[in-house]
């Protein structure tokens, strides 16, 4: 085995430097693992702060809106749209060769007034839907390759479905009719349900896989589900990829769509080395999975990170601390694309 062999195959198994992987080896990873590792980016940094940009495009392979394409941002009146901050991202994603995950289209949040306290009937919803589609993922068709149709439709902690506009104007078929109408503006992309505490087997995992098999043998077109994984330090199932190999089994592609490891304060630097660990666990299911298309991060830095005001008493949910320096968090999951290969 020659010099240059030895040195490749120690870089991909040695334990990262405290600096964290060199620019452009994370992408290069995941790109020979057949997966994406993306981030979730915000508007006002990714415009404004060249060292935010270089994180980015340094260290992943796609990104996802973390705010800007949501209802009330994008058309905060009826008709009228707002394309800045949804270009910034995937003009940013363009230019960077990175792909795009659109997020998202029907959800019970982020609601302008004139839909939240609107009065509709079906017809009258449905006809709002179309144009809202149509306007959204008509810009950006052949730009933004997959879809977080549907959002959150289980209540928090249970398996039924969430009484919303949605729900409780067009029935439980609301769902099946928005992934119909998401495939006829845009037939070439790839479609998902997103949903949250279902990483793991349980009432509310075993009612997404209930509602994926359902739509699938309607021939309705959905083609993979997002679980979010939100954790907090501590509680990354040991199960994971056993759960997501069962929505694989149907022919759909899943994904980790929204990883963050939350911490409580006061955070430790045990805390943090161990959340390395649970970063890279994450990573290592999803390579386990034969479907598995890749793994989001809910955020590039803990400097803009949704965690301490969503969740008074956390902190440190992300690979980047608040100086944009490198966490184990990002050393594990290199490590996990460094040593694990996809099932064949």
């Amino acid at each position: 085995m020659s010099l240059v062999v030895i040195v490749a195959v120690l870089a991909l198994v040695l334990p990262r430097a405290e600096g964290g992987p060199d620019p452009g080896e994370l992408p290069a990873l995941a790109s020979s693992r057949g997966i994406e590792l993306g981030v979730a980016v915000a508007v006002d940094p990714l415009r404004d702060d060249p060292a935010y940009r270089d994180l980015v495009a340094d260290h992943y392979t796609s990104v996802t809106a973390e705010n800007t394409m949501k209802w009330e941002h994008v058309q905060p009146e009826r008709g009228r749209f707002d394309w800045s901050g949804p270009d910034t991202v995937v003009d940013f994603a363009v230019e960077n060769g990175l792909d795009v995950r659109g997020h998202t289209l029907l959800w019970h949040n982020q609601q302008p007034a004139w839909l939240s306290e609107g009065s509709y009937d079906a017809d009258g919803l449905r006809a709002i839907m179309r144009e809202h589609m149509e306007a959204l993922l008509g810009r950006y068709q052949g730009r933004v390759s997959s879809w977080d149709v549907i959002n959150e439709p289980f209540v928090d902690d249970g398996p039924e479905l969430r009484g919303n506009l949605w729900l409780d104007t067009l029935s439980e078929d609301y769902i099946a009719q928005a992934l119909t109408m998401a495939h006829e503006v845009d037939p070439e992309a790839e479609l998902y349900i997103n949903e949250f505490n279902v990483e793991g087997p349980g009432p509310k995992a075993d009612a997404l896989y209930a509602l994926a098999s359902d739509l699938l043998e309607r021939g309705v077109p959905l083609h993979g589900v997002g679980l979010q994984g939100h954790f907090v330090h501590g509680t990354v199932p040991d199960d994971l990829a056993r759960n997501m190999a069962r929505f694989s089994d149907l022919g759909l592609d899943v994904e980790i769509s929204e990883l963050d490891v939350r911490i409580p304060e006061p955070v430790t630097e045990a805390a943090v080395a161990e959340q390395g660990e649970e970063y890279r666990r994450v990573v290592e299911a999803c390579l386990e999975v034969e479907r598995c298309s890749g793994v989001t991060v809910w955020g590039v830095t803990d400097a803009h990170s949704w965690i301490p005001e969503w969740f008074p008493g956390h902190d440190a949910a992300l690979p980047f601390d608040p100086s944009y320096r490198p966490k184990p968090a990002l050393n594990g999951m290199a490590e996990a694309l460094g040593r694990r290969r996809r099932p064949s």
